[in-house]
């Protein structure tokens, strides 16, 4: 059965000063090790710690074990400019407004517009600026018009006047890969290879869904050896996966949200292990919440009938808080595969806004597969929620042991 930990009070209440732990600088990671696999894992299970190199992770998988990987691709989702006056100007790409479908947007070889945070914006005086951009074809002219404020972020135009140019190659051309902001640092050329997974896919993310990092293809040769099963979904992670919590308790939290993809050899492979009661542990964070959104997804159909299918891909911050449920984790699961024969599709799309917190129940996750977070995070919560108070202990152990923190630090294995 999966982890339930049960607290005294509504995860609205939680004190996020309560989630905290001393971090120094000198343990974050500012460079990933010349070998993905050398990195260190932190082993959890039953409350007992260990330690080995992650290449050992197949050995210590309980038998059966189906993993879940998010194949999201980082983007080049930062743009640089430069204003009239020679001031730098900084666009992140959040996510597409028109075509708001991504796959739809990189394609697109006319304007799109994307929500974007605008680095420098008060200094953006006029409505459009331009950027210069080397391309096989020639010099590309980039016009960036500022429309309107979309909740903390802006909705803004892009046009180019390279018409056999489609954005997503514009992107790869004149874009930067996004880098998380604690590291504090200038891209150097090793990052367009190294803050990408080996089996990412599906372009969309500014932050990679960095507990995938530590896979090559022999840690994958050695997982089928063990007979380690895999499948993948997918979920672009947002800026706001950095976003602090600062209100004083989570109820004045505004939790982000993130655009998800399900196939269904997908659903039917996780469907296929609640059945036959092998475990689902997904890789990072970023795949949890995939995962523990594709039950609610099934939950909110089951409750409101086969018409809401397509209008019920949402989960909300404190739905599960909310609406609580006995619906059974494959029955979740055959909902969702229905929805698909019905709509005649082979995947599905939802967004979630989902926050596990301690006090959530998880439902389909039986572990997890992760780095090591911030403090005060919601990344830091959700370990809370998988693993009891025991996250002090597994965060003690690991600054006691010298392992490596954050997106290119070292990673753990966690079986409560």
């Amino acid at each position: 059965m999966a982890q339930t930990n049960a607290v005294p009070t509504s995860p609205r209440d939680i004190r996020i000063e309560e989630y905290a732990y001393e971090l120094p600088e000198a343990r974050i990671a500012l460079f990933p090790l010349e070998q993905r696999d050398a990195s260190k894992l932190l082993l959890y299970q039953g409350g007992s710690l260990g330690q080995a190199q992650f290449r050992e992770l197949p050995q210590h998988l309980p038998p059966g074990t189906l993993l879940l990987f998010n194949d999201t691709r980082v983007i080049h989702a930062r743009l640089r400019f430069e204003l009239p006056g020679g001031a730098p100007l900084e666009i992140l790409c959040l996510e597409p407004l028109a075509p708001a479908e991504y796959q739809q947007n990189f394609s697109q070889y006319g304007p799109v517009r994307w929500k974007c945070l605008v680095g420098g914006n008060r200094k953006w005086k006029t409505g459009k600026i331009e950027k210069q951009i080397a391309a096989p074809e020639g010099t590309i002219r980039l016009t960036a018009t500022r429309l309107a404020r979309v909740e903390d972020a802006f909705d803004i135009s892009f046009e180019w006047d390279q018409p056999a140019i489609s954005f997503g190659e514009l992107l790869a051309l004149g874009g930067i890969i996004p880098l998380p902001p604690y590291l504090r640092r200038e891209n150097v050329p090793s990052d367009e290879e190294r803050y990408q997974t080996i089996y990412a896919r599906s372009q969309g993310s500014v932050a990679a869904p960095t507990a995938g990092l530590h896979f090559t293809d022999a840690v994958f040769k050695a997982l089928d050896a063990k007979g380690i099963g895999r499948a993948f979904a997918t979920l672009h992670v947002g800026a706001g996966t950095f976003k602090p919590v600062k209100a004083e308790t989570m109820e004045g939290h505004h939790m982000h949200e993130e655009s998800f993809f399900i196939r269904r050899k997908t659903l039917e492979a996780l469907a296929g292990a609640l059945e036959a009661g092998k475990p689902i542990i997904p890789v990072g964070t970023t795949s949890l919440r995939v995962l523990e959104s594709l039950y609610w997804c099934g939950a909110s159909i089951g409750r409101q009938g086969a018409a809401a299918a397509h209008s019920s891909l949402h989960v909300a911050q404190w739905e599960p808080y909310e609406q609580p449920t006995s619906l059974p984790a494959a029955q979740a699961l055959h909902i969702l595969l229905d929805a698909m024969n019905t709509q005649h599709t082979e995947a599905l799309e939802g967004h979630t806004q989902l926050i596990i917190a301690p006090g959530y129940r998880f439902r389909l996750a039986n572990g997890l597969i992760t780095n090591f977070h911030q403090p005060h995070s919601t990344l830091l919560l959700l370990i809370a929620a998988l693993v009891g108070d025991d996250w002090r202990r597994i965060y003690q152990y690991a600054l006691d042991n010298g392992f490596r923190f954050l997106s290119y630090g070292d990673s753990s294995l966690l079986l409560p």
